[in-house]
Protein backbone atom coordinates (compact mmCIF):
# COMPACT_ATOMS: atom_id res chain seq x y z
CA UNK A 1 0.00 0.00 0.00
CA UNK A 2 1.34 3.26 -0.70
CA UNK A 3 2.24 6.02 1.75
CA UNK A 4 -1.06 8.36 0.38
CA UNK A 5 -3.52 5.30 1.31
CA UNK A 6 -1.88 4.48 4.72
CA UNK A 7 -4.93 4.76 7.44
CA UNK A 8 -3.97 5.88 10.76
CA UNK A 9 -4.01 4.15 13.52
CA UNK A 10 -5.65 5.93 15.82
CA UNK A 11 -9.93 6.44 15.89
CA UNK A 12 -10.17 10.13 15.94
CA UNK A 13 -13.14 11.77 13.19
CA UNK A 14 -11.23 12.63 9.96
CA UNK A 15 -10.36 15.68 9.31
CA UNK A 16 -12.62 17.55 7.14
CA UNK A 17 -12.61 20.98 5.26
CA UNK A 18 -14.37 23.94 6.81
CA UNK A 19 -16.65 23.78 3.46
CA UNK A 20 -17.02 22.02 0.55
CA UNK A 21 -19.10 21.30 -2.48
CA UNK A 22 -22.20 19.50 -2.92
CA UNK A 23 -23.33 18.38 -6.47
CA UNK A 24 -26.96 17.29 -7.14
CA UNK A 25 -30.09 17.77 -6.81
CA UNK A 26 -31.98 18.17 -3.22
CA UNK A 27 -35.09 18.06 -4.30
CA UNK A 28 -37.49 17.30 -7.47
CA UNK A 29 -40.90 17.10 -8.72
CA UNK A 30 -43.21 17.94 -5.79
CA UNK A 31 -44.32 15.16 -3.56
CA UNK A 32 -47.59 13.39 -3.53
CA UNK A 33 -49.69 14.10 0.06
CA UNK A 34 -48.61 10.33 1.62
CA UNK A 35 -44.89 11.49 1.01
CA UNK A 36 -44.96 14.59 2.80
CA UNK A 37 -46.40 12.68 5.70
CA UNK A 38 -43.59 10.09 6.12
CA UNK A 39 -41.18 13.29 6.16
CA UNK A 40 -43.35 14.64 8.74
CA UNK A 41 -43.88 11.68 10.70
CA UNK A 42 -41.13 9.71 9.93
CA UNK A 43 -38.02 11.20 9.22
CA UNK A 44 -37.03 13.24 12.37
CA UNK A 45 -37.13 9.64 14.42
CA UNK A 46 -34.96 7.56 11.93
CA UNK A 47 -32.10 10.47 11.60
CA UNK A 48 -29.49 10.26 13.69
CA UNK A 49 -28.16 12.74 15.38
CA UNK A 50 -24.39 13.85 15.56
CA UNK A 51 -23.54 14.12 11.62
CA UNK A 52 -24.44 17.58 10.92
CA UNK A 53 -21.71 19.97 11.92
CA UNK A 54 -24.27 22.47 13.68
CA UNK A 55 -25.55 19.77 16.11
CA UNK A 56 -21.60 18.15 16.48
CA UNK A 57 -19.09 21.10 15.37
CA UNK A 58 -16.74 19.37 17.08
CA UNK A 59 -16.93 16.89 14.69
CA UNK A 60 -16.56 13.89 17.59
CA UNK A 61 -16.98 10.26 16.92
CA UNK A 62 -20.45 9.05 16.26
CA UNK A 63 -20.81 5.31 17.69
CA UNK A 64 -23.30 3.34 15.14
CA UNK A 65 -24.36 1.46 18.75
CA UNK A 66 -25.64 4.81 20.40
CA UNK A 67 -27.56 4.49 16.67
CA UNK A 68 -29.76 1.82 16.85
CA UNK A 69 -29.30 0.98 20.55
CA UNK A 70 -27.41 -1.86 19.77
CA UNK A 71 -23.78 -3.67 19.12
CA UNK A 72 -25.63 -5.23 15.78
CA UNK A 73 -22.89 -5.48 12.37
CA UNK A 74 -23.71 -2.15 10.87
CA UNK A 75 -24.13 -1.74 7.22
CA UNK A 76 -23.79 1.79 4.91
CA UNK A 77 -25.47 2.74 1.54
CA UNK A 78 -24.13 5.60 0.00
CA UNK A 79 -27.26 6.94 -2.15
CA UNK A 80 -30.47 4.89 -1.44
CA UNK A 81 -32.16 6.20 -4.70
CA UNK A 82 -35.90 5.09 -3.64
CA UNK A 83 -35.05 2.28 -1.32
CA UNK A 84 -36.14 -0.42 -2.70
CA UNK A 85 -32.35 -1.91 -2.27
CA UNK A 86 -32.05 -0.56 1.70
CA UNK A 87 -35.20 -2.20 2.74
CA UNK A 88 -34.61 -5.47 0.89
CA UNK A 89 -30.86 -5.84 2.81
CA UNK A 90 -32.62 -4.65 6.67
CA UNK A 91 -35.81 -7.09 5.85
CA UNK A 92 -33.44 -10.18 4.80
CA UNK A 93 -31.23 -9.64 7.16
CA UNK A 94 -32.83 -8.24 10.27
CA UNK A 95 -29.50 -9.12 12.33
CA UNK A 96 -27.36 -6.28 10.96
CA UNK A 97 -28.16 -2.46 11.42
CA UNK A 98 -28.48 -0.73 8.09
CA UNK A 99 -27.55 3.95 7.92
CA UNK A 100 -28.79 4.82 4.28
CA UNK A 101 -27.73 8.45 3.19
CA UNK A 102 -29.68 10.39 0.02
CA UNK A 103 -29.50 14.20 -0.12
CA UNK A 104 -32.41 13.93 -2.59
CA UNK A 105 -35.82 14.58 -0.27
CA UNK A 106 -37.57 12.65 -2.89
CA UNK A 107 -35.69 9.68 -2.64
CA UNK A 108 -35.84 9.93 0.86
CA UNK A 109 -39.77 9.93 0.67
CA UNK A 110 -39.95 7.18 -1.25
CA UNK A 111 -37.61 5.16 1.38
CA UNK A 112 -39.81 6.15 4.15
CA UNK A 113 -42.93 4.66 2.20
CA UNK A 114 -41.21 1.43 1.93
CA UNK A 115 -40.29 1.02 5.49
CA UNK A 116 -43.34 1.70 6.69
CA UNK A 117 -44.92 -0.58 4.15
CA UNK A 118 -42.08 -3.15 4.92
CA UNK A 119 -42.35 -2.55 8.88
CA UNK A 120 -38.69 -3.02 9.67
CA UNK A 121 -36.81 -1.34 12.38
CA UNK A 122 -33.18 -2.30 11.42
CA UNK A 123 -32.86 1.22 9.92
CA UNK A 124 -31.98 4.90 9.92
CA UNK A 125 -32.08 7.69 7.51
CA UNK A 126 -29.37 10.83 6.70
CA UNK A 127 -31.05 12.99 4.33
CA UNK A 128 -27.88 15.00 3.42
CA UNK A 129 -24.17 14.11 2.11
CA UNK A 130 -22.11 10.35 2.90
CA UNK A 131 -19.37 12.87 3.85
CA UNK A 132 -21.23 13.82 6.58
CA UNK A 133 -21.36 10.79 8.08
CA UNK A 134 -18.28 9.27 7.23
CA UNK A 135 -16.20 12.02 8.91
CA UNK A 136 -17.64 11.09 12.28
CA UNK A 137 -17.77 7.14 12.13
CA UNK A 138 -15.25 5.45 14.29
CA UNK A 139 -12.50 3.67 12.16
CA UNK A 140 -13.31 0.05 11.10
CA UNK A 141 -16.98 0.38 12.08
CA UNK A 142 -18.79 -0.53 8.97
CA UNK A 143 -19.12 -3.99 8.21
CA UNK A 144 -20.67 -3.68 4.29
CA UNK A 145 -20.76 -1.05 2.09
CA UNK A 146 -23.14 -0.53 -1.03
CA UNK A 147 -23.03 2.27 -3.97
CA UNK A 148 -25.67 1.14 -6.13
CA UNK A 149 -26.43 3.12 -9.48
CA UNK A 150 -24.56 6.40 -8.29
CA UNK A 151 -25.34 9.69 -10.51
CA UNK A 152 -23.18 8.98 -12.94
CA UNK A 153 -21.72 12.75 -13.81
CA UNK A 154 -21.45 11.63 -17.63
CA UNK A 155 -19.56 14.38 -18.73
CA UNK A 156 -15.86 14.51 -18.40
CA UNK A 157 -14.99 17.53 -16.62
CA UNK A 158 -17.84 16.05 -13.50
CA UNK A 159 -15.64 13.02 -12.87
CA UNK A 160 -13.84 14.56 -9.95
CA UNK A 161 -18.10 14.58 -8.35
CA UNK A 162 -18.44 10.66 -8.91
CA UNK A 163 -18.41 8.97 -5.64
CA UNK A 164 -14.87 6.88 -6.71
CA UNK A 165 -12.80 9.68 -5.81
CA UNK A 166 -10.19 9.20 -3.33
CA UNK A 167 -11.74 12.54 -1.74
CA UNK A 168 -14.64 10.23 -0.53
CA UNK A 169 -13.01 6.60 -1.15
CA UNK A 170 -10.03 7.13 1.52
CA UNK A 171 -12.82 8.35 4.47
CA UNK A 172 -15.11 5.11 3.65
CA UNK A 173 -11.87 2.96 3.50
CA UNK A 174 -11.17 4.35 6.87
CA UNK A 175 -14.69 3.89 8.21
CA UNK A 176 -14.69 0.16 7.37
CA UNK A 177 -13.70 -2.88 9.34
CA UNK A 178 -11.04 -5.11 8.00
CA UNK A 179 -12.61 -8.06 5.77
CA UNK A 180 -15.61 -5.77 5.18
CA UNK A 181 -17.25 -5.23 1.59
CA UNK A 182 -17.76 -2.64 -0.57
CA UNK A 183 -19.95 -3.46 -3.53
CA UNK A 184 -20.48 -0.94 -6.41
CA UNK A 185 -23.58 -1.42 -9.43
CA UNK A 186 -23.66 0.57 -12.15
CA UNK A 187 -25.11 0.84 -15.95
CA UNK A 188 -22.11 3.07 -16.77
CA UNK A 189 -19.16 1.43 -18.56
CA UNK A 190 -16.84 4.75 -17.78
CA UNK A 191 -18.07 5.14 -14.51
CA UNK A 192 -16.98 1.40 -13.53
CA UNK A 193 -13.58 1.50 -15.31
CA UNK A 194 -12.94 4.70 -13.01
CA UNK A 195 -14.28 2.12 -9.96
CA UNK A 196 -12.05 -0.43 -11.12
CA UNK A 197 -8.95 2.41 -11.23
CA UNK A 198 -9.28 4.45 -8.01
CA UNK A 199 -10.85 1.49 -5.54
CA UNK A 200 -8.24 -0.11 -5.12
CA UNK A 201 -5.67 2.97 -4.80
CA UNK A 202 -7.46 4.09 -1.56
CA UNK A 203 -6.40 0.49 -0.24
CA UNK A 204 -9.52 -2.60 -0.91
CA UNK A 205 -8.93 -5.72 -3.41
CA UNK A 206 -10.96 -6.04 -6.25
CA UNK A 207 -12.69 -9.80 -5.43
CA UNK A 208 -15.78 -9.80 -8.45
CA UNK A 209 -16.32 -7.74 -11.28
CA UNK A 210 -18.89 -9.31 -13.52
CA UNK A 211 -22.85 -8.70 -15.17
CA UNK A 212 -23.91 -11.18 -12.65
CA UNK A 213 -25.62 -9.46 -9.32
CA UNK A 214 -24.76 -11.21 -6.28
CA UNK A 215 -27.42 -13.59 -4.32
CA UNK A 216 -29.30 -11.39 -2.40
CA UNK A 217 -29.52 -8.67 -4.80
CA UNK A 218 -33.02 -7.07 -5.38
CA UNK A 219 -33.13 -5.09 -8.90
CA UNK A 220 -33.68 -1.53 -7.98
CA UNK A 221 -36.03 1.45 -10.08
CA UNK A 222 -33.09 2.96 -11.80
CA UNK A 223 -31.83 -0.92 -13.09
CA UNK A 224 -34.63 -1.24 -13.95
CA UNK A 225 -34.67 2.16 -16.23
CA UNK A 226 -31.46 1.36 -17.25
CA UNK A 227 -32.58 -2.17 -18.61
CA UNK A 228 -35.55 -0.59 -20.48
CA UNK A 229 -33.09 1.85 -22.40
CA UNK A 230 -30.82 -1.27 -23.34
CA UNK A 231 -28.34 -0.22 -20.90
CA UNK A 232 -26.24 -3.21 -19.32
CA UNK A 233 -26.12 -3.49 -15.20
CA UNK A 234 -22.30 -4.22 -14.34
CA UNK A 235 -21.21 -5.41 -11.08
CA UNK A 236 -17.92 -5.05 -9.11
CA UNK A 237 -16.97 -6.17 -5.13
CA UNK A 238 -14.21 -4.99 -3.32
CA UNK A 239 -12.72 -5.61 0.22
CA UNK A 240 -10.87 -3.66 3.00
CA UNK A 241 -7.55 -6.41 3.60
Amino acid sequence: MSEETNIPEETAAAPQPEWRNFYGRRAGKTLRPSQKVYLGEDLDTLTPQGFSRDENPERDLVDPATIFGNDAPFWLEVGFGGGEHMVHMAATYPGINILGCEPFINGVAMLLGKIRAAGVENVAVWPGDARDVMDVLPEGSVAKAFLNYPDPWPKRRHHRRRFVTQDHLVPLYRCLAPGAEFRVATDIPDYMRQALREVPKAGFELTAHSGTAWEDWISTRYEQKALREGRVPDYATFRKP
